[in-house]
């Protein structure tokens, strides 16, 4: 078709455009539950884990199912009811995505609050969402922690790794204690699905209330921008390209742009704790052959 044959046909095509969005749409079904319900979901990687000196760390998409359906298993039985917030303070690891897949499954919403969040931030956005429940790890803890008295509507919070000593909830340990199985909820595309605020530049921080079909949305731009990744014929699950991203999956363009796009198209994403550099970043991408970057 020429440009010509475009530009004439603009109207048409521009008033005929339609988002094909299910009545019904979850985003966890969609970015693990399809995955993990896959014949080859037990060697399909989700998440590799970059640590210097450990190498070979990931979670398989049965694998990252298995644990989202333990904790969301958890959560109800901490009281976390459909559309209750929850907060995930947590930076790239593996339990960042069993979180969202746990929390978005059981219909909850997630809140994504930053590492790098003072007091101050984390104290307005736990008091403004109403979140009920937490759940850090060694380098949020004492943060969320330290405003807890004046967040009355959090009721627990989850300890990973290091901070559970320090947590009311032991991750590690309730998730073995938990029932392995999860039905998960069957929300409308339109529900809420994630809380996000913003950065507070003109007075204090809102909350965008993202439903589940946003998701959608965002795909063509993520797919775009990252040469055809999702397109570009990998179906094999042994020799896919693997994405990795420098940015806080707190932060729109971690989760957004780099989390669930991945792993909507059931592709490996690397999680990462350390602070970026350049040779930083050549020596995480090495160990994993064709990497697609988004720095």
């Amino acid at each position: 078709m020429s440009v010509s044959q475009l530009q004439d046909n603009h109207a048409a095509l521009h008033a005929g455009f339609r988002w094909l969005v299910p009545e019904q749409f979850n985003i966890a079904q969609a970015c693990c539950q399809r995955w993990a319900q896959a014949a080859d979901a037990t060697k399909r990687i989700a998440v590799h884990a970059y640590e210097p000196g450990l190498a070979g760390q990931f979670l398989t998409y049965a694998e990252l199912q298995q644990q989202a359906d333990r904790l969301s298993n958890v959560l109800r039985q901490q009281g976390v009811n459909r559309g209750d917030r929850v907060a995930i303070v947590l930076p790239q690891r593996f339990e960042t995505a069993v979180a969202y897949m746990a929390v978005l499954q059981m219909g909850a919403v997630a809140m994504p609050l930053s590492q790098l969040f003072g007091p101050q931030a984390l104290e307005f956005r736990l008091q403004d969402s109403e979140a009920v429940l937490a759940i850090c790890d060694e380098s949020t803890v004492d943060g969320v922690l330290g405003i807890r008295p004046n967040c009355l509507d959090l009721r627990r919070v989850i300890g990973v790794g290091a901070a559970a000593d320090r947590a009311d909830i032991d991750y590690r340990f309730a998730l073995a204690a938990a029932p392995a199985r999860f039905e998960p909820v069957a929300t409308l595309a339109e529900e809420p699905a994630i809380l996000i605020y913003t950065s507070g530049t003109t007075g204090n921080p809102k909350g965008a209330l993202i439903p589940h079909r946003a998701l959608i949305g965002n795909l063509s731009g993520f797919v775009c921008s990252q040469n055809w990744f999702g397109f570009d014929g990998q179906a094999n699950a042994e020799s896919q390209a693997v994405f990795w991203s420098p940015a806080d999956w707190a932060w729109t363009g971690g989760l957004m742009d780099a989390l669930l796009p991945t792993l909507y198209f059931g592709r490996p994403i690397v999680a990462n704790r350390a602070r970026f550099s350049p040779g930083f970043g050549l020596r995480t991408t090495s160990p994993f052959g064709i990497i697609s970057l988004d720095v």
